[in-house]
């Protein structure tokens, strides 16, 4: 039997950890990149491509590229690749089995189980998508957690010494879960997980966005809206840029 990945199969980007030496340890792909974009596509020659890669031709091949499906999971909403429909859960089989395989090149070693972690409130029919997908892809799916729950196993298991209860706050790109871990004489007991499925950082971009197509109509009379897919991505990229920005550095603003 091969061994058990846990992956985070996240709305913007998704990561890969196994145990080593009973702590986790990231993978890396074959690129050195432990945080791998969660995005498919189809390059030049409709080979698939994924993670920077696929990112990478967003703006130039947007509608060979697939980015967010996992906001659609559960749903029966088909995604168009290249010149096929795709239904959420086939996307997502299509990254999982990527990320398969980037723990196998890492490990040198077949893996063919995995614990993969969804959303809080990600319903019956969210998380039975995420199962077809592992099966899709190759994997049999060991546990489904809670991300936040799993956010404060991996907090309670640093710091087992310690009686407290904890409020993890887990902020993704599409979602965001809370979870309360209740700690005492060793034990770890997660009491509640809530969240909200459809608020993390793409809502924020969204705000953005609307911002510049506000401000470059005020000030230019340009409607960005209004232009095609390479347009709109690029005001994208240009709001997700911003966002990060203002997260990690201080500016003093002025009113135009």
């Amino acid at each position: 039997m091969g061994r058990i990945i846990g992956i985070d199969l996240g709305t913007t980007t998704s990561e890969i950890a196994y145990l080593y030496n009973g702590k986790p340890k990231i993978v890396k792909n074959t690129e050195g990149d432990h945080i791998i974009p969660s995005v498919v596509g189809l390059n030049e020659n409709n080979i698939l491509i994924f993670g920077k890669h696929a990112k990478r031709q967003l703006t130039l091949a947007p509608g060979k590229t697939v980015q967010e499906i996992k906001r659609l999971m559960g749903s029966n909403a088909k995604v168009k690749m290249g010149d096929k429909e795709y239904l959420p859960q086939e996307i997502s089989a299509l990254l999982l089995k990527y990320l398969k395989q980037c723990a196998e090149e890492y490990l040198d070693e077949e893996v063919e189980e995995a614990v993969i972690t969804v959303p809080a409130m990600f319903n019956d029919l969210q998380r039975q998508a995420t199962k077809d997908a592992a099966f899709i892809a190759g994997l049999k799916v060991e546990r489904i957690i809670n991300e936040p729950t799993a956010a404060a196993l991996a907090y309670g298991l640093n710091n087992l010494d310690k009686d407290q209860k904890v409020l993890v706050y887990d902020l993704g790109g599409g979602t965001f879960d809370v979870s309360i871990l209740e700690m005492f004489e060793g034990i770890m007991d997660v009491k509640v997980s809530r969240g909200n499925n459809a608020l993390g950082g793409k809502d924020f971009d969204e705000r953005l966005m609307n911002y510049i197509f506000d401000e470059a109509y005020r000030l230019y009379e340009i409607n960005l809206k209004k232009g095609d897919a390479a347009v709109l991505q690029r005001v994208k990229e240009a709001a997700e840029s911003a966002k990060i920005d203002l997260s990690s550095k201080k500016y003093i603003l002025y009113r135009l």
